[in-house]
């Protein structure tokens, strides 16, 4: 691609990126500018400077964008990463009667392997900002008759959850993990020794240029920032013992779990979570 063409799609790339709920598209339409059908992923690396220089922590409106778009089919979408989902779980350990936080639920795709583990006596607490999502979530609840699930439509910085859990999950939760604020919040709705386990997307190895053209790709479509994707765990592995983080997936997927410590490191934790910028009036849930 010559320089000229670069930084004219680039910076097209750049103007629409915050308000394209399906953003792999405008990596095409950036290499449409030059007469091809696709770019090499080394001609994506300014654009992708851009957009990390522009997107540096999660937003909430434009997730609620994206997702309001990806509800109806997002269980599809999803279907290849099921045994990325019972790998996680399975690394929970939960036992009958457990409670178990969902955190980021979406349409409750972990709820029917979450049930089998924790059982009747057991419970799981879902949170999901998108009302969309989590009405497919209730819609699969009534339709199997559970009466052990409670779903909370909130951001996870803001969620009250009626019991502290046993467990917690982030299944493909990337803005959550992001969100120091928000992993803080999570981690005190958990009992002491609470397992917690988190998948997700990170970038492989740099020389590992298909596996990151695949990760960059399902990252746009998915999330709403591309910052942390190297550790997308970080902020989470500053409240937890015993720590692991597994890849699977040609690297550009991994499974981190571990034991929740007692008590917080409190200092560590105030400074992550002041990371987190102050959420504007008109970005806050209602009422």
């Amino acid at each position: 691609m010559t320089s000229s063409k670069q930084s004219i799609a680039t910076c097209k790339l750049a103007h629409h990126w915050h308000s394209a709920p399906h953003k792999s598209s405008l990596i095409i339409d950036a290499a449409h500018e030059t007469g091809r059908h696709c770019l090499w992923f080394s001609e994506t690396k300014p654009m992708l400077v851009c957009m990390e220089q522009r997107l540096t922590f999660p937003d909430r409106q434009r997730s609620l964008a994206q997702y309001r778009l990806r509800a109806e089919g997002y269980d599809s979408e999803l279907a290849a990463f099921e045994p990325i989902r019972h790998s996680a779980i399975a690394q929970l350990g939960l036992n009958l009667g457990d409670t178990v936080l969902d955190a980021g639920c979406g349409t409750g795709l972990s709820f029917e392997p979450l049930q089998r583990a924790v059982g009747a006596g057991g419970g799981i607490i879902g949170v999901e900002q998108s009302a969309d999502m989590l009405s497919k979530a209730q819609d699969r609840i009534s339709e199997l008759g559970w009466v052990n699930v409670t779903l909370l439509n909130t951001p996870a910085e803001l969620a009250s959850t009626p019991t502290l859990a046993d467990a917690a999950l982030f299944h493909f939760t990337h803005d959550i993990l992001r969100n120091p604020a928000a992993i803080s919040h999570m981690m005190h709705c958990l009992k002491p020794g609470a397992r917690v386990v988190a998948a997700g997307l990170q970038w492989a190895n740099p020389w590992a240029f298909a596996t990151n053209w695949c990760v960059m790709l399902a990252a746009m479509y998915s999330t709403t920032s591309l910052e942390g994707l190297d550790k997308p765990w970080s902020y989470l592995a500053d409240y937890l013992g015993k720590f692991e983080v597994s890849t699977t997936s040609m690297q550009g997927v991994y499974i981190a779990s571990g034991v929740l410590m007692m008590p917080f490191d409190l200092a560590r934790a105030t400074a992550s979570a002041s990371l987190m910028p102050s959420t504007p009036a008109d970005k806050m849930p209602p009422a």
